[in-house]
């Protein structure tokens, strides 16, 4: 089981001057919307378990900690982080629940969030679907059910096939550049860099 900490308690931790490790596993354009003000922004679909041991001289005592939007992503991460031998802790809530609570953030250009761009494009296809099988051929009612099942798969297991295609496209990306390619997790700012 994944450990999790409230987003009160690691801002706690932080005031008390503890230095540690906030990795935000959210697309590049959904980091840049907003974030944590001391997060460093490594794409789950990029996360590294071996890159991140070596950037801490192999050290796998100290927990990192981990958030996204809501949480689910940050518990991916969590687990494979974990099966590599690392301590990790997982934010509640993630960064919407890291705001509620009237913590700090940095804010930038806004964004349609991975969650709305999954639900606008299964709709968009379970409606296509629909309408072809309607006007064209019932054969078409295969592709609104082929989304529904995805839907389905999705929920059960929170693993989403189309989210992780949706991470690649270039509105998902800063400036057509790889994030998570470049980004070195020391530093003091906080802030990823080369995104």
């Amino acid at each position: 089981m994944t450990a999790t900490i409230s987003p009160q308690e690691l801002a706690e931790i932080r005031s008390a001057g503890k230095q540690f490790e906030l990795l935000d596993v959210r697309t590049p354009v959904e980091f840049r919307e907003i974030h944590v003000d001391f997060a460093h922004n490594v794409p789950l679909d990029r996360l590294d378990a071996q890159t991140l041991m070596a950037d801490r001289n192999g050290s796998a005592r100290e927990p990192v900690y981990v958030i996204c939007r809501s949480g689910s992503r940050g518990k991916q991460a969590c687990e494979k982080l974990a099966a590599a031998g690392l301590t990790v802790v997982n934010v509640e809530g993630g960064t919407l629940a890291w705001e509620a609570a009237g913590l700090p953030v940095v804010r930038g250009q806004k964004a349609i969030s991975l969650e709305r761009q999954v639900r606008i494009v299964a709709g968009f296809l379970v409606l296509v679907g629909a309408v072809l099988a309607i006007a064209v051929h019932p054969y078409f009612a295969g592709l609104s059910a082929f989304i529904g099942a995805g839907l389905m798969f999705a929920g059960i297991t929170d693993t989403c096939g189309m989210a992780m295609l949706l991470t690649k496209m270039p509105w998902n990306q800063i400036g057509g550049k790889s994030a998570g390619s470049d980004v070195h997790l020391s530093g003091e700012s906080g802030q990823p860099r080369d995104i």
